[in-house]
């Protein structure tokens, strides 16, 4: 595994052979979410985990859109491959209305597209999230000594241990600016832009490589509605339901996950 670092976007590789497909992670999520995929895609693929603005180790933005973040992703990514042609890419949630956006703007750069659990259209569900930012946001980081206090707090806020604890990876010691914690993603700016977040930007473009749309069984992200729209985006794309998963299909189900992804990104 290695790790490099540009002026606004972080990526760490994970294997050394097979064709590279990049993975877009979620709302307050980091690359390093994919590890456990990314190393079960050894040694047939060559991945990318991206730390996306805003998030993890990458740089914070001013503004907040979809189209502003896929281009961002895009340099990055263009100018260290481009020269090796084609890269797959999947996107989870949030990461993958990203990916679309990126599919659909620099198409010349994408070989095959997985969306995972998200639809290019309004997601339902931004009262969840706001509540887990106002969680976050109602902890007084200079009284905390030590991150289980933190834990302690949201507690009494948010029920899910293994929610709790996937938001708390954004806590990172201060250490070098005097000690205590802070936040590593741009809490402010997601929930300033949180209505952004769970839009869709109106794209004139349609991608016509392959496409899977990976949905979670019990998560309410991908509904019927949504069909035609996904099916003018992108005219080759087809469907797979991951049973007994809710929207973490990645983290809820990962052997099937994987099992799914090398199938359809090896064709």
């Amino acid at each position: 595994m290695s790790t490099h670092d540009a002026p606004t976007i972080h990526l760490t590789e994970v294997g050394e052979s097979g064709d590279r497909v990049v993975l877009l992670h979620g709302l307050f999520g980091q690359g390093r979410n994919f590890t456990q995929i990314a190393k079960a895609l050894v040694p047939d693929l060559h991945s990318v985990l991206v730390d996306l603005p805003n998030h993890g180790r990458s740089a914070w933005t001013e503004e907040l859109g979809y189209e502003e973040v896929a281009a961002r992703v895009a340099t990055v990514l263009g100018e260290r491959y481009a020269d090796q042609g084609r890269f797959h890419l999947v996107g989870h949630s949030m990461g993958g209305k990203v990916a679309m956006v990126l599919a659909l703007r620099h198409p010349e750069l994408v070989e095959r597209l997985v969306v995972v659990d998200i639809a290019p259209a309004v997601s339902e569900g931004a009262g969840e999230f706001e509540h887990l930012l106002d969680s976050l946001a109602s902890l007084d980081l200079t009284t905390l000594r030590r991150r289980g206090e933190a834990d302690e707090q949201l507690a009494g806020l948010i029920d899910d241990e293994r929610v709790r604890g996937f938001l708390l990876q954004n806590l990172r010691s201060a250490s070098g600016d005097g000690g205590g914690f802070r936040w590593q993603a741009n809490l402010e700016l997601l929930r300033r832009d949180l209505e952004v977040i769970g839009g869709f930007p109106e794209i004139d473009a349609s991608f016509d490589r392959p496409v899977l749309w990976v949905a979670g069984e019990r998560s309410p992200y991908i509904r019927p509605e949504h069909d035609a729209a996904m099916r003018r985006l992108f005219p080759k794309v087809r469907s797979v339901t991951v049973k007994g998963a809710g929207h973490w299909v990645h983290s809820e189900k990962p052997e099937a996950f994987v099992t799914i992804l090398r199938a359809f990104l090896r064709g």
